[in-house]
């Protein structure tokens, strides 16, 4: 059974009678191999067709549907049709022209791509794949439309009839229907990365960008012909398929680190920007994470409807915003600012449903009593909410795990969550060995879908260098250590500074490092108050200086995790500092150090793993 995207389910409401029939069909009448999109664009993207199908073997097919009988049409020739609408005749464009000029189109996009032309020889310059166009006529019987001299402008190959798509029909006859309308066929089979590639081209809104750290958003398409890298990076079909098919009503993801979590939020935020009138409210707890996610959206020129903030900040900006009194600084300052918005809004003071839609990410760091509130300020017309979380992140306490029932504070999710498991950011060996050391203090576990279970990671198969412990008499000589050796891979390597990161447990180590990274003329970032945080920029090039807290939700190619002999720290739980240790160890993509200056109960846990120690 083939799948479709979106879900069928979840675009019937915007699909003509034929065109769900047809989608059925693809559905029901085509193996798993098959990739069938029904095409929505997102932004500025041109639309290339009703259905698109893509196979290793037969290669790329554009359809049109339409539902005209044959009563509705008046006149056609090679170029255009007159038909009959309520409002009287039309003339529009001849369906088969219509979608054979997107077809020509998207190929003369196609064939700019090196890797997805042949290289020499007769076919030089020609795309390594078949490719077809037909149209759909989803209310006129094969009997009918030879009873006309339709054919002459709509060829007989290249339609598909009423009664060729109905369950009944036999799957090979309706896959031979499908198969008729190329004129060649290929020996060779597409390969994985080129389907990549083709669908890098077909959707660049599933694009990942490798030069910005995993960017969330794609390229503009303008740019495509001049960018054309070498190695690809899209969405899997999993996420495609979840990012596209999120419908109404409240959605949860659990994902494990590195699945992608937030790039499906990115996606969900281009989308809905176009829908709503209201504005998008996106929340995380990690102040540089929403530094990072505020600066995309401007980029990509939508800040006028999507608002991100640091849930504190928001709790400020709401209480500014309605005239409310602030409570005084001091202890407990943080649990008060919410308590007073959460008291304001029980009083009408400050207004529920403000948001079209709210996405929290990590949500995993909020407490039930914040998840009552923010449920609270989605407009219930759309009603759309997204909660993304990994429980294996949870790295402030017991208080604020999703220990409880999403149900119980608003999230009415039965039915809509989804499970990420494989893991894309980290190389086998980073993710292994930080899982590893993880799992002697945690275990999967399968709770039901209105709670938030443990998901084991799965690797997705990419390899690296294996993660190095180096152990030092002083936590200057590790800071040390780590700024000569980022300078030696800047100088020696070509690593930017912007791809590396320090991640430190103790408040004390980041004016250490700092004044290390300092005397090796080493340009840093250190993130050491609020408002660091919040000038946090991916692309600064300086080498990034951040608490392990910090790095929630970041990524870098080369990261060293410091201070591990200050863990687990005296006042802190043993879980939730391996949680931590975790989250910072996934902050790497590619290269990993771990330091310390001390023995330490997760000191020798990591060295009894049979890692490169020194």
């Amino acid at each position: 059974m083939a799948k479709l995207i979106p879900a069928l389910n979840s675009c019937l409401s915007r699909m003509q009678a034929g065109e769900k029939r047809f989608a059925r069909r693809l559905e029901s009448h085509l193996e798993n191999d098959y990739l069938c999109w029904y095409e929505l664009p997102v932004g500025r993207r041109q639309r290339y067709s009703d259905f698109i199908v893509l196979h290793p073997h037969r290669g790329l097919l554009l359809l049109e549907v339409k539902d005209w009988k044959l009563d509705t049409i008046k006149a056609m020739d090679k170029a255009s049709a007159t038909i009959v609408t309520p409002q009287g005749l039309k003339t529009v464009s001849n369906p088969l022209e219509q979608v054979r000029q997107c077809t020509y189109q998207l190929i003369d996009r196609l064939q700019k791509d090196p890797q997805l032309v042949t290289p020499s020889g007769r076919y030089r310059g020609n795309l390594v794949f078949p490719y077809g166009y037909g149209v759909v006529l989803s209310n006129i019987t094969r009997r009918q439309f030879a009873s006309t001299d339709l054919g002459e402008v709509l060829p007989a190959h290249q339609i598909i009839c009423k009664d060729e798509m109905v369950e009944s029909t036999d799957l090979e006859v309706f896959q031979e229907r499908l198969w008729n309308m190329f004129n060649v066929q290929f020996p060779q089979p597409l390969t994985l990365p080129q389907i990549d590639r083709i669908r890098w081209h077909l959707f660049p809104e599933i694009r990942i960008d490798t030069d910005n750290q995993g960017d969330l958003f794609p390229s503009e398409e303008e740019s495509a012909e001049t960018l054309l890298p070498d190695i690809v990076r899209v969405m899997d079909m999993q996420q495609e398929l979840l990012a596209r098919s999120l419908g109404e009503g409240h959605r949860v993801i659990h994902g494990v680190a590195g699945s992608g979590k937030t790039l499906i939020l990115g996606y969900r935020c281009l989308h809905l920007a176009k829908l709503l009138h209201k504005p998008i409210l996106v929340l995380c707890y990690n102040i540089p994470l929403a530094a990072r996610l505020r600066e995309l959206i401007v980029d990509r020129g939508i800040s006028d409807k999507v608002q991100i903030y640091h849930f504190h900040d928001w709790c400020g900006e709401q209480l500014r915003l309605y005239h409310i009194d602030r409570p005084a600084t001091g202890e407990a300052y943080f649990d008060r600012l919410v308590e007073a918005v959460i008291n304001a809004c029980g009083r009408g003071m400050i207004p529920a449903a403000q948001y079209g839609a709210v996405m929290i990410d990590e949500g995993h760091d909020f407490a039930p009593e914040w998840l009552k509130l923010v449920v609270k300020m989605v407009d219930p017309d759309s009603n759309s909410l997204l909660l993304l979380y990994d429980d294996a992140q949870s790295i402030y306490g017991n208080k604020k795990a999703l220990d409880f029932s999403l149900s119980s504070v608003g999230v009415q999710a039965r039915g809509r969550t989804t499970i990420l498991k494989l893991n894309y950011r980290n190389t086998d060996e980073i993710l292994n060995f930080a899982y590893r050391f993880a799992s002697q203090y945690l275990q999967p576990d399968d709770k039901d879908e209105d709670h938030a279970p443990l998901i084991k990671p799965v690797s997705s198969g990419r390899h690296g260098p294996k993660p190095v412990i180096k152990v030092f008499g002083s936590y200057e000589r590790e800071a040390d250590y780590i700024a000569q050796l980022f300078r030696r891979l800047h100088e020696e390597k070509d690593i930017p500074w912007s791809q590396m990161c320090v991640t430190y447990r103790a408040n004390w180590m980041g004016k250490t490092l700092d004044k290390c990274f300092a005397a090796e003329a080493v340009p840093r970032h250190w993130l050491g108050d609020s408002a660091s945080k919040k000038c946090f920029s991916p692309a600064d090039e300086r080498v990034k200086l951040m608490t392990m807290h910090s790095s929630k939700g970041l990524e870098f190619p080369v990261v060293a995790v410091s201070g591990i002999g200050s863990m687990p720290a005296r006042t802190a739980a043993p879980v939730s500092e391996a949680k931590l240790l975790y989250v910072a160890m996934t902050r790497s993509t590619e290269m990993l150090l771990v330091t310390s200056h001390k023995e330490s109960s997760f000191l020798a846990q990591l060295r009894n793993m049979h890692p490169l120690a020194g």
